[in-house]
């Protein structure tokens, strides 16, 4: 059963229809696209204080607009979707570490200063 998957599977790789995909802006866009949920998911070990609010919040109504983009377009883009939905989740992490840093942590060094 797995040797037949993985027959039908090379079979598609050598197909036209795969070679046209590769192609394709339904391939390139959200290949090159990852660059943006990679680049947040690596600034999730940095220091909260470098996050920039407007742009996390301007990069999580990208991303979500173009979710919905991805599964609206004909043929559907799952590629895109991911990457998306990638990045949607790394800027909801990233706001509430802003969140975290900015509002509750200098209170909570302000209370213990007083």
């Amino acid at each position: 059963m797995a040797s037949k998957l993985m027959l039908q599977a090379a079979s598609y790789v050598r197909s036209k229809d795969f070679r046209s995909y590769l192609m394709s802006t339904h391939f390139w866009g959200p290949v090159a696209n990852w660059g943006i949920p990679l680049a947040a998911l690596a600034d999730i070990k940095k220091d909260p204080s470098i996050i920039s609010g407007k742009m996390t919040i301007a990069l999580l109504i990208y991303s979500a607009l173009f979710m919905r983009f991805a599964i609206k377009v004909k043929p559907r883009n799952m590629l895109l979707f991911a990457c998306h939905f990638t990045n949607e989740s790394a800027q909801l992490i990233q706001g509430y570490r802003l969140v975290n840093h900015e509002y509750f942590q200098k209170e909570s060094s302000n209370l213990q200063t007083s």
